[in-house]
C-alpha cells in the first residue's frame, strides 16, 4: 500500500498582510480578473461580509467558471456540497499508514499491521480511490485546502482588519488531469475603495 505523494499544494498563505502579490483591478484593465459586470456583483458580496460582524454559514464563497464566465456566490457552509474536496488522501487508512511510517516502521511491516486494523479489502479500496483521483486529477481542491480556506476566512471575522472575499478561480473541464488548480484568490477594497484582487501565488 504505497499511496502517491504527489499532492498537490494550494497556496498556504492567508489575506494580504501575511505576503500575498497584488492583481490588477479585477473588472478593469487589460488581464483583469473580472468583468465590470462581475465586479459590481463581487463589490455587493464584499459589502455583505462587511456587514457581518460575527462568522455564521451565509457569508458568501465565490466561483468563477471562466469558460462561462459565469460567477457565483455560494454560501460557506454549503461550499463542500457545491464544490466537494477530494478526500482520498485522508483515507483513515492512509492516514494510519503514513503515520507509521513517520514512526520508522518498514513500508511492508505498515502495510500488514493497516490490513490487521482495517481489513484488506478496505486497505486496498483506500489505494484504488487515490489512484483514480490522482489519474484524473482533483485540481488541487483537498481536504487540507478546503480546511484552510475555513479557517483563514473565519480568522477574518476575529481581526479588525479589512474584509477579504474569498474566490475560488475553477480550472477549467478541458485541463482535468493537466496538474491545473482551483486557485484561491482575495478581493478587497483598494485605493479609492475599488475592488482590487489579491492573487495568491500556488507552492
Amino acid at each position: 500500500m504505497q499511496p502517491g505523494n504527489s499532492q498537490s499544494r494550494g497556496p498556504g498563505a492567508g489575506p494580504p498582510g501575511g505576503g500575498s502579490q497584488g492583481g490588477s483591478l479585477p473588472g478593469h484593465g487589460e488581464g483583469a480578473l473580472l468583468t465590470p459586470r462581475q465586479s459590481r456583483l463581487a463589490a455587493g458580496w464584499l459589502a455583505q461580509l462587511e456587514a457581518s460582524d460575527h462568522w455564521h454559514g451565509e457569508l458568501p464563497v465565490l466561483l468563477l467558471e471562466r469558460c462561462w464566465l459565469r460567477l457565483t456566490a455560494v454560501p460557506v457552509e454549503q461550499l463542500a456540497a457545491r464544490l466537494p474536496p477530494d478526500l482520498s488522501w485522508d483515507a483513515p487508512e492512509l492516514v494510519r499508514y503514513r503515520e507509521l511510517l513517520e514512526q520508522g516502521m518498514p513500508p511492508l511491516s505498515a502495510e500488514q499491521l493497516c490490513w490487521r486494523e482495517f481489513g484488506a479489502d478496505a486497505c486496498h479500496q483506500a489505494q484504488r480511490r487515490l489512484w483514480c483521483s490522482q489519474e484524473r486529477g482533483n485540481q488541487g481542491w483537498t481536504l487540507q485546502r478546503y480546511l484552510e480556506l475555513l479557517r483563514l476566512y473565519r480568522r477574518q471575522l476575529e481581526r479588525p482588519s479589512p474584509r477579504q472575499l474569498p474566490l475560488l478561480v475553477l480550472a477549467r473541464p478541458s485541463e482535468a488531469g493537466q496538474g491545473t488548480i482551483h486557485e484561491l484568490v482575495w478581493l478587497g477594497r483598494g485605493l479609492g475603495e475599488r475592488l482590487r484582487s489579491m492573487r495568491h501565488t500556488c507552492a
